[in-house]
């Protein structure tokens, strides 16, 4: 091809939809420069960019622009990731460059050039020896540090795996000579952190670790469903450690950073150096440095959020997705990707194993799991012999309740607190309570910009909203009702279980965790600590506390309100439900003293209750998939949102139905078209929102239609008017 005649193809970083085509630098090789970052003009500013391809382009070569700077003189990004990124664009109608802008830090997506990976480390000084070798009395951590720099650089990567202040330790023997910092350059990753023993396995976790290794070096996709505490942690270890000793990598998705924080010390306690983190907690600059760790080969083992799925990672071996059924892994704004399907895909291309673990599989996982094409390992009993708790519901109908506890809670809590066990109460609603109203003239405390009530928060003295964060102080409120000593609240939040608690147990060490009380950083991790340190005596939280975490002297779990979930109108609200009844219960018993949960409800004839309350998840999981199925919702149907907004009531459902006019004649016949309607929450944040709702039975039919929506989109002039954006595979149909 002659260079004359071809383009660089360039997909801008961010929400610009298209691929755009410029000449290139005199000279340069054009078939090497696919993966490079370009700085390029656009419209009246440069824009950083990412050569996707070489093509001959429709526009004459003299009205091409050039692009102003090539500013890698290698492809940062894999053909492998691009074409990752090519697929999820295409698959959920969205912007190649903003898919791309995901594989980056944000250093990269500004034009910045890559950091230098080597790690900063510190190494013994001569001085630093001889102090050693003279068998001088030194402190515990000194001593420590000391015999560690003697071993092999300390790596700054490995400081989080101690138990101490290391980093300021470090800085004290530096001062004193003992130490000097460097950096370590190159592939090493080798560092003498202490590390933790393998453990051994069990039967049935040796028999998961063998089936999935048997398979190492080819693609397949494994669902290891075990019961909450059986270990599928350990079997994560094992995988990543065969998967190393091959020379390759293994990323660990994780559904947030601070409720698996365990998890992720006990990889930096098995890697060491070899692990890093990659959440959206860490700084820009640390961002940047892991993924040149990654793209370098010097990290083994990456565990992430689920941003990390597009991490450099070029010995990839394995992909680990924990808790596979976590809403969290689908990204709600902007790029609405799923990061476990995305991973799925990601390994189906690599030709590696792809393990997807969880104590309550997704209902699409547990489908994929029945037809074949993923493979079902299980782990059905607890490690270490610890039994499953038993789970009781508890029919508070007619009952007088102290801040939502009942009273056989409550003696439930005192014989567990007598013998000097700890209790964990769990009720997903933050602040004191959800309804502010006055009982003289029925006024209730609206938000000004939602649809939606605001919650008392009585600890901050605000009313806040808990969708668009408008908040007012309390003392305000008593000009807008008839009588401000009429002021009552309706329900529960965390703040008023917290007070009746202290109420009714004074003198016990009460910890609340929740959005609200866990704000600063580190917050979560030490409150954590003081539980496992037995520093705590009840531990009330929200669904944080649900998550992975393993408190062994908690043998009460108590769920306050069992019923707001029961009638949820999202579809997919009774698989929620019964992910959270046994994600909670698992908090129970995991050491090793026998667990018990306490459910409270006014419905406790409920079948989804009671199959929840029987350790039935199989049997609850039967009865969704042939609800769904009857209903044609997913799994057993494909569907795509678009969803408009503006601050005018009527221009989303006017765009939305010139969509559907246009769609009607464009689209499979197996594809229906629902609505428009307005969204349950119809104002939000001050703007008015609808939805078009696309299904089909085959995923195929869906991908055909969804190819006419944006030319559609492009002929309405209604567009101007509202935001829009199309969510594919959405967790909720509206």
């Amino acid at each position: 091809m002659d260079d004359a005649a071809v383009c660089l193809q360039v997909a801008i970083i961010g929400p610009v939809r298209g691929i755009f085509d410029y000449s290139a630098p005199a000279g340069s090789p054009l078939a090497a420069l696919t993966g490079c970052r370009v700085r390029a003009p656009f419209g009246r500013r440069e824009r950083v960019g990412v050569v996707v391809g070489v093509a001959p382009s429709q526009v004459p070569a003299h009205r091409l622009k050039p692009i102003t700077a090539l500013l890698d003189p290698l492809p940062l990004l894999s053909p492998s990731l691009l074409a990752l990124a090519r697929w999820a664009a295409d698959y959920y109608c969205h912007p190649l460059g903003d898919a791309l802008g995901a594989a980056f830090p944000l250093e990269l997506r500004r034009g910045e050039p890559p950091r230098d990976p080597s790690q900063l480390c510190w190494v013994l000084t001569a001085a630093g020896g001889a102090r050693l070798a003279e068998g001088a009395r030194l402190g515990v951590r000194q001593l420590a540090l000391l015999r560690l720099a003697q071993a092999a650089p300390i790596l700054e990567s490995a400081l989080a795996a101690l138990a101490f202040d290391a980093r300021r330790g470090l800085q004290q023997l530096v001062a004193r000579g003992w130490c000097e910092q460097a950096r370590l350059a190159g592939m090493e990753t080798d560092d003498a952190t202490p590390r933790e023993a393998f453990m051994a396995l069990n039967p049935a976790q040796n028999t998961a670790v063998e089936s999935i290794l048997a398979e190492l070096q080819r693609y397949s996709t494994w669902l290891l469903q075990g019961v909450t505490g059986s270990g599928k942690t350990e079997v994560y270890l094992h995988l990543a450690r065969a998967a190393s000793a091959l020379g390759r990598q293994t990323l660990v998705l994780i559904p947030e950073i601070g409720l698996s924080e365990q998890l992720v010390q006990r990889f930096y306690r098995r890697f060491g150096g070899a692990a890093a983190v990659l959440h959206s907690e860490l700084s820009d600059r640390e961002r940047a440095l892991v993924w040149a760790r990654c793209r370098r080969g010097s990290v083994r083992v990456l565990l992430g959020t689920r941003s990390a799925v597009w991490a450099q990672l070029p010995d990839l071996g394995l992909i680990i997705v924990d808790e596979e059924h976590d809403p969290s892994f689908k990204q709600q704004e902007g790029f609405r990707y799923n990061a476990r399907d995305v991973a799925v895909v990601r390994a189906r291309n690599a030709d590696i194993p792809v393990v997807l673990g969880s104590a309550t599989p997704s209902l699409e996982s547990e489908l994929n799991a029945a037809r074949g094409r993923y493979r079902r390992v299980s782990l059905p009993q607890r490690a270490a012999g610890a039994a499953c708790p038993i789970l009781l519901g508890l029919d508070v109908r007619g009952l007088v309740l102290l801040g939502g506890l009942g009273a056989t809670l409550c003696r439930a809590m005192d014989e567990c607190l007598a013998r000097g066990e700890q209790v964990l109460l769990f009720l997903n609603r933050r602040g004191y309570a959800p309804l502010l109203m006055c009982h003289a003239c029925g006024w209730i405390a609206r938000c000004s910009r939602c649809d939606a009530r605001l919650v008392v928060h009585r600890e901050a003295e605000r009313l806040i909203c808990h969708h668009c964060d408008a908040d007012q102080a309390l003392a305000r409120v008593r000009d807008a009702c008839c009588a401000d000593q009429a002021l009552i609240t309706l329900g529960l939040g965390t703040e008023q279980v917290e007070d009746a608690l202290r109420q009714r147990f004074p003198g016990r060490r009460i910890l609340r965790v929740d959005r609200d009380s866990m704000r600063k950083k580190g917050q979560l991790e030490a409150a954590y600590g003081a539980v496992r340190a037995r520093e705590v005596d009840i531990l009330l939280g929200t669904q944080m506390l649900s998550k992975g975490h393993d408190f062994p002297e908690v043998t009460l779990v108590g769920v306050v309100d069992a019923d707001s979930r029961l009638f949820a109108t999202d579809f997919r609200a009774a698989e929620r439900f019964a992910q959270t009844i046994v994600q909670v219960a698992g908090r129970a018993g995991r050491g090793s003293k026998p667990g018990t949960v306490l459910v409270q409800t006014h419905h406790p004839d409920n079948p989804l209750l009671q199959s929840a309350l029987k350790h039935h998840y199989d049997s609850f999981v039967s009865a969704a998939l042939a609800e769904r199925a009857e209903a044609r919702l997913p799994p057993y149907a494909a569907l795509a949102v678009v969803r408009a907004e503006s601050a005018n009531q009527q221009f989303p459902t006017e765009f939305l139905t010139g969509l559907k006019r246009l769609l009607h004649a464009r689209i499979p016949a197996e594809v229906t078209l629902a609505g428009p309607v307005p969204a349950p929450m119809e104002r939000k944040a001050g703007r008015y929102r609808a939805a078009l709702l696309l299904s089909a039975e085959r995923r195929a039919a869906l991908a055909l239609g969804l190819r006419e929506l944006l030319p559609a989109i492009e002929q309405l002039p209604q567009r101007t008017r509202v935001r829009w954006h199309i969510d594919v595979d959405p967790q909720e149909a509206s």
